[in-house]
């Protein structure tokens, strides 16, 4: 017998060829005990579904859905960018990826969004995800639809996204304390920490790792209380320049917001200097690196972020197992290590 066909798989399911295909291409509204028989003559015949020529056959256009935070954060800036540079790109591939913005740190906007993507053409959604449970009726709801999700950068709720493209940020965090606290050189000290919002999970699962490391590792050194800044760079500002005050001898800022960090750290006092450690490399912070003002830098390329999220997407579309993906690692930047100038340069002046 050649390769088997759908033709074949309907005809050992005893089922309409409409109804195989329905089950094959995961098109809903086929009742449970077709499904099973179906199923079972895939596995007896080892049909394998032609993806590409179904797709082609449909004309099928991929339409995934970015839903990244609002306002101006460099970060994201560069996801925005490095998606519109491979517009072209992708279109060969058929797939048409569109940013959506939300408020930032706003589960009711995010659920909102998911909502609205409801019943409309959505194959798939990356989503930078909160600590929120209100998330999950309406993810479910998509999920239900056939909608893939992964989580991007912060995870979703885990029972009700398929996968998630990020660094391990309690990883990042823990990498933060240990630096911090070798550069103290078992000396006291305070460090004063910052983060947008811990509804954010990246934020809380980085501040987790933190204060693990330093309280069992490097307990002369005290936390002072955290301050939520919500990655405005006023509000860095005003809490970098109250560190001062407070006479800490470090700070950590696991968000966003560095320009009023940086602009803070510029307007110290010279016996004012203290330990700087802070995310993402993007124009403002390399050259704060490269002056001297920040010490430390963790990085997680976020153009590496979004083509994983792409292809993880396109797999779930498809239903082809997740292709092997190695660990995301951040990578960490000193003023020595700098790599030359990328397309950082492009936010200048745009972003915090």
């Amino acid at each position: 017998m050649g390769t088997p066909t759908l033709s074949d798989v309907a005809r050992a399911a005893g089922v309409s060829y409409a109804t195989a295909d329905r089950v094959v291409n995961s098109r809903g509204n086929v009742a449970a005990k077709s499904i099973e028989k179906v199923n079972a003559a895939v596995a007896a015949l080892g049909y394998v579904r032609n993806v590409a020529a179904a797709n082609l056959s449909k004309r099928r256009i991929y339409r995934f859905v970015f839903l990244l935070p609002a306002g101006p954060n460099a970060f994201f800036a560069r996801m925005r960018a490095h998606l519109s540079l491979m517009a072209d790109h992708l279109a060969q591939d058929n797939i048409r990826a569109e940013v959506q913005e939300i408020a930032a740190f706003s589960a009711s906007g995010l659920e909102q969004a998911l909502r609205d993507l409801h019943g409309t053409d959505c194959d798939g959604i990356a989503a930078v995800g909160l600590h929120s449970r209100d998330l999950e009726p309406a993810l479910a709801a998509l999920r239900d639809q056939g909608t893939q999700i992964v989580g991007l950068v912060s995870d979703l709720p885990r029972d009700h996204r398929a996968a998630y493209i990020g660094i391990d940020n309690v990883m990042a965090g823990r990498t933060a304390a240990r630096l911090l606290g070798m550069a103290h050189g078992g000396n006291p000290g305070r460090v004063q920490v910052l983060a947008g919002s811990l509804d954010a999970g990246d934020h809380a699962d980085r501040f987790a790792g933190f204060s693990e490391v330093i309280a069992r590792d490097f307990p002369a050194i005290e936390i002072l209380p955290l301050i939520e800044t919500r990655d405005q760079a006023s509000k860095v500002h005003d809490a970098a320049m109250l560190a001062t005050r407070l006479a800490a001898t470090a700070i950590y800022n696991v968000g966003a917001g560095n320009s009023g960090l940086i602009r803070a750290l510029s307007e110290r006092p010279g016996d004012g200097r203290c330990i700087c450690i802070i995310h993402e490399l993007v124009d403002h912070s390399r050259r704060a690196l490269e002056a001297g003002l920040i010490d430390l830098i963790i990085d997680q390329r976020p153009d590496v972020e979004i083509n994983r999220a792409l292809t993880l997407l396109r797999a779930l579309c498809d239903g082809r197992p997740l292709p092997p993906m190695p660990e995301l690692v951040p990578t960490i930047y000193v003023r020595d290590n700098l790599p030359g100038q990328d397309m950082t340069s492009f936010f200048e002046g745009q972003a915090q």
